[in-house]
Order: structure tokens, then sequence, then C-alpha cells
């Protein structure tokens, strides 16, 4: 039961690849050190891509004997290649090897999800393409606030999606630091070259301190940091998307391949992509909080403890990238949007009444006085069942002298949104410009 407890191969077997990329890196430099022979290398080299190759075609698969990756590819190397393979781990330890090999996974990984998602953000610029001109009611509160442009909605996802890109690129910086050779807490009395082998496997720095590099976990909380908020932005969305599709909203309809049916109301199709990505988002941010708890007690340098990093890891990774792949689809794919519903809910309720203020602002009424006209106004129409837009002049000018017949086109919806053309405002050349650039970004990162 113990052996079982200890394992951690069930796991972290994931970094196979990663572990043996180093090693190899590893065994040259002992070569390039003079530390074993340029064959004796060569031979454990060798070994270790036949290990690659065995691990590929499915026949290299230990069980909880070998205890973890590391040790599983050492036995095996040694039942290859014979005693040669017992050189493999002079001068290094499993603490900086697993540091090394969960680096190398991390950074590849990182690579992807920014791969993942620029193809969100290249959906989402898509869809915006289409909608410039058509309206929805803006929300805060979520209550109906003003109109704004359906693309400006949509590229509000894509600022964050950015802003997710450039933090990945950010953690990867910390994430691509070398610990290999910082041996179990105190390097080695070997003479190795860590320069080397980071330059071998692309790192691009080296860690100082070796009590610290075989005990870091910084970059893994960030990682982890940053797919909470790539997975926060994911469930916003899926929020929306959830609330949009319902009937009292009616702004959108899911298409058949994003959606599923009830199992006993026929009527009913049900948005389970979005809500799956609501409801993965707490499972990224439980590994958050996991990692940070492993990690806010430990002593230096290295503990067993540390062995809870990888599912948390692993998972989170997981995660993120099935979800930004699925929302891709949804927004590629799954979404139609409504737009006689959107355009009857613009014009239905008093999201204009802010327009109405900057009216009588522009003809030299202070704008508290003019917001407190607009309440009396908005309080009347209440009281009358009607709204903005059915009001007489007359009526208009019973409020302020200064209403005139422009009144009618300052408070239209669709001039309510194309007035608001301050930089980054929903107006539609400044929606426009923020496609182009957009657009333009995308077009920068291939």
């Amino acid at each position: 039961m113990i052996a079982a407890f200890n394992a951690s191969i069930h796991f972290d077997i994931a970094l196979i690849e990663y572990d043996l990329t180093g090693s190899q890196a590893h065994v040259q430099m002992l070569a390039h050190s003079g530390i074993i022979s340029q064959a004796e290398a060569d031979a454990i080299d060798q070994g270790l891509e036949a290990i690659r190759q065995e691990y590929r075609q499915g026949q290299f698969q230990p069980g909880i004997e070998a205890e973890d990756i590391h040790f599983a590819v050492e036995n095996r190397l040694i039942e290859l290649i014979g005693d040669t393979g017992k050189k493999l781990h002079t001068g290094r330890s499993r603490n900086d090897q697993v540091g090394t090999d969960l680096r190398l996974y991390l950074h590849d990984q990182i690579l992807q999800v920014q791969t993942l998602i620029r193809n969100w953000q290249q959906a989402l610029v898509i869809l915006a393409s289409d909608h410039v001109q058509t309206l929805i009611p803006g929300y805060t509160h979520l209550q109906r606030a003003q109109p704004i442009s359906l693309a400006h909605h949509l590229l509000a996802y894509f600022e964050m999606a950015e802003r997710d890109w450039q933090r990945l690129r950010e953690i990867d910086r910390r994430v691509n630091v070398s610990p290999l050779g910082l041996g179990a807490l105190a390097g080695t009395p070997f003479p190795i070259d860590r320069q080397y082998t980071a330059d071998k496997l692309g790192f691009a720095d080296l860690y100082r301190n070796s009590l610290d590099g075989v005990s870091d976990r910084d970059f893994a909380i960030e990682f982890l940091c940053a797919a909470s908020l790539i997975m926060v932005h994911l469930s916003r969305f899926s929020e929306e998307v959830i609330l949009w599709a319902s009937e009292e909203f009616g702004f959108i309809k899911l298409k058949d391949s994003c959606a599923t049916g009830s199992s006993i109301m026929p009527q009913k199709k049900n948005p389970d992509v979005p809500e799956l990505v609501r409801g993965k988002s707490g499972r990224v941010f439980g590994h958050l909080q996991s990692l940070l708890v492993v990690m806010k007690g430990l002593p230096l340098a290295y503990n067993k403890d540390l062995q809870e990093d990888k599912e948390a890891i692993f998972d989170g990774v997981t995660t993120i990238k099935a979800c930004l792949e699925a929302m891709t689809i949804l927004v590629a794919e799954g979404l139609e949007f409504q737009t006689p519903r959107l355009e009857s809910a613009v014009g239905e309720d008093f999201s204009n009444a802010t327009d109405v203020a900057d009216y009588l602002s522009k003809q030299g009424v202070p704008f508290r006085e003019a917001y407190n006209i607009v309440g009396a106004v908005v309080k009347t129409c209440l009281s009358q069942n009607k709204l903005l837009k059915d009001l007489t002049l007359e009526e208009w000018q019973q409020f302020h002298p200064q209403f005139a017949d422009d009144i009618y086109s300052a408070i239209s919806p669709r001039q309510v949104v194309a007035v608001r053309n301050s930089f980054g405002g929903t107006g539609f050349t400044q929606v426009q410009n923020a496609l182009e650039q957009a657009k333009t970004l995308l077009s920068q990162s291939k």
C-alpha cells in the first residue's frame, strides 16, 4: 500500500518525453565536460532514444514498482545497455531533474495555449466583423444601460484574451529557467557545465541559487493563476451566451452542433458547452488554491509535498486547452444572433436617457441640471406607459424650451451608438478601427 501511495508514475509518465530530452542533454554535457567518455554518452543517448520509441509504440508501460518516471527510465536504460546506463545520473538529482522536466513541459504547453488563444481571438474577430452595425443592449448591474455595437461587445473579449496571451508570454520567461545541475539542494562536486545543458534544452536563463532552484514552484503557481484568469474570461462569456440563449433574452439561437436537447422536454435546447466551461472554471481555480496551500508552509529545499504539483498543472493545462477549443468552435459555428430581436430590444427601453442629458448639455444646460430634467422626463413616461420616442415635441418643451425637432434623431438607438466615437468607445468608426487593429495583431502573430 505504501509503495502505491508513494508512486507518481501513473501521472508523471506525462513527462516522459521531456525527461528523455533532458537526460540526453545531460549525458552529452557529461561527455563535453570530460566526466564520462563520448562513447558512453552516445550509448546512453541511443538507449534513451530507444526508450522514447518504445513509449511511442506502447511498449514501455512501467507500473508502480518503478515509483516515478525518472527511475522507470533509468531502470529500463540499464536493462538495454548495461552498467553504462548507471552513469546517467552522475552530477544530478531527481530534485533538479523533475524541476527541469516540469519546466520543459510547461514551456511547451504555454506555446500551445497561446496558439489556442489566438484561434479564440480569430473566431471573435470573424464574428465581430459581421456585426459592427448590429446593436445590442449594453448592461451595468444587469440592467439595461446604453445601446452598443455587438462587435464592440465581442471585441471586449478579444482584449481580455490578449491580456491572457501577454500574461503567458511574461510567465514563460520565468518558466524558461534551468535548474538542471543544481543537484538535490547544494549543487554537485562534478565539473559540470550548466550553461551547456541550458543551451541544449533551449532555456533562456539559469537558476543562481541551488536551494531556490530545486524548490521553486512560483512559475507553476503563476501559470495556474494565468489559467484561472483565462477561465474567468471564458466563463464570463459563457454566462452571457447562456443568458442570451434563454427565452427571456432571445438574443441568440444555439445551433444543434453546439447544444443538446432535454431528455424529456423536446422543446428545449441546452447550452451545454458554455455551461461546462462555466463549471470547469472552478476546477482550475481549485488547482491554483491547492498549489498555494502546498507551498505556503514548505521549508527549504525539496519536500515530497511537491509531488502534488503535477496533477494540478497537468489537469489545469488539459482543462484550459479543451475549454479554449470548445469555445472557439462555439463562436465560429454555434451561435446565430437574432438581429430583429436585438433591434427591437434596443428600442424598447430608456437606455437613451443619457443622450437626452447630453443633448441639453450641448445646448448649454449644466449636466447635473440636465440629468435632473431627464429624470423627471423618464418618471413622467413611466407613469404614462410611454417611451422617450413617444413624447410629442410639445411635451418635450414642457420640460425645457431647448428641446427641438432634432431630439428624435439624437435619441434614436443607432445615433446613440454612432456618436460615442471617443477612443475605445462603441461608435461605429471606433469599432471598425478596433477591428482592423485586432486583425493586424493576429496577422503579425502568424
